[in-house]
């Protein structure tokens, strides 16, 4: 009898240890996937600044310098790799949109251009969107770095190929704002 129950509780202590691996392997995942969703956000936005400058080039025919540094600032975006790098280049297009923004203001025959109030209402749905899946990105990282750092799955973690991840975090104040697209 006493063999049965050491017996049964290996088989627990082995079922509870592949629940815990099984865990860890599911948050990574999901982290991943997170991460790759704030890209397909990102890339949308990056696909319609070009329409966008595209748009007000035309208005802006003395302003070139303005709109070289907007596509500048995206053609860096796409080249960043890791989070920190993204969230550094994210501020890089937050600041070249605003002076699009900026320029435009002086400029009312943008207001009445149906191409750029369209392109106006798909950025400002872009940002939401962005916002949500950043949101969703660092609560699931959140969970993970959690998850490996308490017992007992952080043996598990240490013994396996789970670090901890970066949070999307954008250093400028003024930078955690959305973008706010007005001609």
């Amino acid at each position: 009898m006493p063999m049965i129950i050491l017996i049964v509780v290996l088989v627990l202590l082995l079922v509870y240890a592949v629940a815990l691996y099984n865990g860890l392997v599911s948050l990574r995942r999901q982290t991943q996937n997170a991460l790759s969703q704030i890209d397909v956000q990102l890339k949308r936005r990056y696909d319609l600044i070009p329409n966008l400058v595209e748009s007000v080039k035309g208005y802006m025919t003395h302003e070139q310098s303005t709109l070289e540094k907007v596509i500048a600032a995206r053609n860096q975006a796409l080249a960043a790799r890791t989070v920190s790098e993204k969230a550094a280049a994210e501020s890089q297009i937050v600041s070249a949109l605003g002076s699009i923004n900026a320029l435009a203001e002086t400029y009312p025959q943008l207001k009445a251009n149906e191409n750029v109030l369209a392109l106006q209402e798909e950025l400002r749905s872009t940002e939401n969107k962005i916002a949500f899946a950043r949101q969703y990105y660092n609560d699931v990282v959140t969970a993970y770095n959690t998850k490996i750092e308490t017992f007992p799955s952080s043996i598990f973690a240490s013994s396996g190929s789970f670090g901890p991840k970066e949070l999307f975090v954008v250093e400028n104040a003024t930078e955690r704002e959305p973008v706010v697209v007005k001609f």
